[in-house]
């Protein structure tokens, strides 16, 4: 009885949890495009300042960290920023369009530690009541059950094989 009251309250927990994937990973999204944004402004500018030079972007950024050690240092953080707004605009590319049950197949473009951490900071979980958030929740409530009810049937298994040796010991004594 007690298990199934554990395996229950670990559905409910898979349903609460998976039920705000939805939103949060709406709001990972706006925080991304807003990101690639302003990388992009950045780009931009480097683009515009090795285009005056008569150069393109990379063979600026060589001859700037060709100069030195303080514009050693420079062109390695604009080519950071170049590289950043690349990935993460191939990131926005793959999740812009998708709705929620694509963007939980497409996970692994919600990636980005600081993005990710400042969607975190700023979310407020909320029951759901879209159909999205009813699915991720009856999802999540079906994986949580089934997880613990797993967890608890090996337990079981394993208490049952230790034990049955003790038994025929106390038997035979």
């Amino acid at each position: 009885m007690i298990l199934r009251v554990l395996a229950m309250a670990g559905g409910l927990a898979g349903a609460l949890g998976a039920s705000q994937f939805p939103e949060f990973s709406q709001q990972y999204m706006q925080r991304l495009g807003g990101a690639v944004d302003e990388l992009s402004r950045q780009v931009v500018r480097y683009e515009a300042d090795a285009d005056a030079a008569g150069m393109t972007l990379p063979l600026y950024l060589s001859a700037l960290a060709a100069e030195g050690p303080l514009a050693r240092t420079q062109a390695a953080n604009m080519a950071a920023d170049v590289a950043r707004r690349n990935d993460l605009a191939a990131d926005l590319a793959a999740l812009q369009g998708a709705g929620p049950f694509m963007r939980a197949k497409l996970a692994t473009h919600l990636g980005d530690a600081q993005i990710w951490a400042r969607a975190r900071e700023q979310f407020k979980p909320a029951v759901p009541v879209t159909f999205e958030g009813a699915s991720f929740a009856g999802t999540g409530f079906v994986a949580g059950w089934v997880a613990l009810s797993a967890v608890f049937w090996f337990l079981s298994r394993l208490w049952h094989t230790v034990r049955a040796p003790l038994r025929r010991r106390r038997a035979v004594a």
